[in-house]
């Protein structure tokens, strides 16, 4: 599972996002950039900014049922 938090790269905002790859991570970023941040694209400096933030973390686990 891969993991963005983008208060690594926009000071004070807390989304964070998670997919099962790093494209799916960009397209979470891309959607909250247009809404949360009022960016109609995101530049290529910024993607890669992004990219080297991009965790591996452990997956989520559903709750308990």
């Amino acid at each position: 599972m891969k993991q963005f938090s983008c208060g690594d790269v926009v000071p004070g905002c807390k989304a964070v996002f998670q997919a099962e790859d790093e494209p799916g991570v960009l397209a979470q970023v891309a959607v909250h950039a247009r809404n949360d941040h009022g960016m109609d694209s995101v530049p290529d400096h910024l993607v890669e900014q992004i990219r080297g933030w991009i965790k591996l973390v452990p997956a989520r686990l559903p709750p308990y049922v």
